[in-house]
């Protein structure tokens, strides 16, 4: 990213959830600093809630030369706490001069570097679309309220969508495209995922999907980096398991990928996870396509990540202490904000 970063001529566009001020984002600060030097446009997007670690004045080398920094929602611990300052901005992105786009799960973190990501760089035209999304996302950082029909809006582009969430409980917007991509799937469909809370309607169609002959495989970590997510998970797993549902855990550091390859050809790569929260309460972002030269770097990546996994053990699910499963049950009213 950082080499891109230094390439360009026009403009540099960044919007993530999260960034910190260690090594990895100092680099990226200098490399910000330097393209405002040379006259590129430099624009920051990062969540309030995402940035909190940072010093106050970490960004000023970058603002005092003409960049532009935009926290997104500053979080008020009143009433709106679970209301408004609950919905954050979960979206990963950078857009360079209108032809280099990266999308996936990163954040801009010396600790991400270290967990199992999924970022897709692309060198298209449709490096345009995403960067008017971005730039209607920094118009409206502070927007209170949204107009769904227009925010949620689909682009496509030749073999793409873009799919576009923002906080809404009736309209989910990737939900719904990740269901249909369950649904079409003939073959096999493989998701991966660092948090599996899902909805009622995506067991349903992971379900049924096995029901036609298709195979259905979940792979998440073995131990996320929210352990109260790891305990009520547990609650889903058997049940989808008895039903055909093949899981597997990453023995490595952190799997935070967020990905989905359907049949071997249809993909789906972007910030959500599979979740109550992502899909209601997020700004969330993802690109689907049916593009080879991609899909094949998908499934290469998702047997990687098998080849590191372990499979779901049934049994000891079934022995699993009591006390988990009490806290199974105690935490699953709590699991739309998970």
């Amino acid at each position: 990213m950082i080499s891109d970063i230094l390439k360009a001529e026009k403009y540099v566009y960044l919007e993530t959830f999260r960034m910190t001020g260690d090594d990895l984002g100092k680099k990226f600060l200098n490399a910000f600093i330097d393209r405002v030097k040379n006259g590129v446009e430099v624009k920051l997007l990062i969540d309030y809630w995402g940035a909190r670690s940072l010093r106050h004045d970490f960004f000023k080398p970058l603002t005092e030369i003409g960049g532009e920094v935009r926290f997104f929602e500053k979080i008020k611990y009143n009433t709106n706490l679970f209301t408004q300052s609950h919905k954050r901005n979960h979206r990963k992105l950078l857009v360079i001069d209108d032809k280099l786009t990266y999308i996936g799960s990163s954040n801009i973190t010396g600790y991400n570097l270290e967990w199992r990501e999924s970022v897709l760089r692309m060198e298209d035209k449709i490096a345009q679309d995403f960067g008017k999304i971005f730039l209607d996302d920094f118009a409206n950082y502070r927007k209170y309220l949204i107009n769904v029909v227009t925010s949620t809006k689909k682009i496509v582009r030749d073999n793409f969508e873009i799919i576009l969430d923002v906080p809404n409980i009736a309209v989910k917007k990737i939900n719904t495209r990740i269901i249909k991509l369950i649904n079409n799937a003939k073959k096999r469909v493989v998701l991966e995922t660092p948090y599996f809370l899902p909805g009622f309607l995506v067991r349903k169609a992971m379900i049924n999907a096995v029901k036609r002959g298709v195979e259905v495989q979940v792979i998440m970590p073995g131990q996320s980096d929210v352990n109260i997510v790891d305990i009520l998970r547990n609650k889903y797993l058997g049940p989808l398991y008895r039903s055909g549902i093949h899981f597997m855990f990453y023995k490595g550091s952190n799997l935070h990928a967020k990905l989905i390859l359907a049949d071997n050809e249809v993909f789906a790569i972007g910030s959500p996870n599979i979740d109550f929260r992502s899909f209601r309460y997020m700004f969330e972002i993802m690109l689907v396509g049916k593009e080879s030269s991609i899909s094949e770097q998908i499934r290469e990546h998702i047997l990687e990540t098998i080849a590191g996994s372990e499979p779901f053990n049934y049994k000891k699910w079934m022995e699993r202490p009591y006390i988990n499963r009490l806290f199974e049950w105690l935490i699953l009213p709590f699991r739309h904000y998970l």
